[in-house]
């Protein structure tokens, strides 16, 4: 479980394509106490350091997380936003985030205004039912306020902070961003009458199971 409070950016030192896909990136702060096994989030993507070593860490990512995610197409050089798992009794100064991706956004427009800057997004498909005025969403791991959703576009301000502590001072119209959902929105929608009929994934995963 993560909080959506980016302690650093790293870069992709190494991309080990074949049989999968691992990605070498290189960091300091979150190397301080990381160790082999431990999970960390990288641009929103919650992964397994499979090794730690030389001012690095390597992790391995499942077909279905390189498909689902930015990270899919990550190259040398890439810098990505990083993250430590929450330890029970520190702050909670984001919202909670599973690390489990559920689509890609994409940026529609950047507009600066002062030291904000406010991005427009077109949230994936399905997905916008989560988007709630003034709610929580989490962009490749950032936790963010949403703004003003009309269907499936959205808002979000990013103040000065964020623009130096993150990559999404960089992203631009036309670029893709991992997109989490609220996760309490989900467990309530699981929860509400009627709503497993609507999951079809879930259905299929009761076939199965029977």
């Amino acid at each position: 479980m993560f909080t959506g409070l980016i302690e650093e950016i790293g870069v992709i030192s190494e991309v080990q394509r074949g049989r999968g896909l691992r990605l070498a990136i290189r960091a300091s702060k979150v190397l301080e106490d990381l160790k082999v096994g431990d999970s960390i989030a990288v641009n929103g993507a919650c992964l397994t350091a499979e090794k730690v070593e030389g001012g690095r860490f390597l992790a391995a990512l499942l077909p279905e997380t390189a498909a689902a995610t930015t990270l899919g197409t990550a190259k040398v050089g890439t810098r990505v936003n990083l993250e430590r798992p929450l330890q029970l009794g520190a702050r909670l100064g984001g919202h909670l985030v599973a690390g489990h991706v559920d689509g890609l956004a994409e940026v529609a427009a950047v507009t600066d205004r002062g030291e904000t800057r406010l991005i427009e997004l077109v949230a994936p498909a399905g997905l916008e039912r989560y988007l709630v005025d003034r709610g929580s969403v989490a962009l490749d791991g950032v936790s963010l306020t949403v703004r003003a959703p009309q269907g499936r576009r959205f808002s979000v301000a990013l103040i000065r902070e964020t623009l130096g502590a993150t990559t999404l001072g960089e992203r631009k119209a036309g670029d893709k961003v991992n997109f989490e959902a609220d996760l309490l929105a989900k467990h309530i929608e699981r929860l509400l009458p009627g709503s497993s009929e609507k999951d079809e994934t879930y259905q299929a995963w009761l076939a199965e199971a029977e």
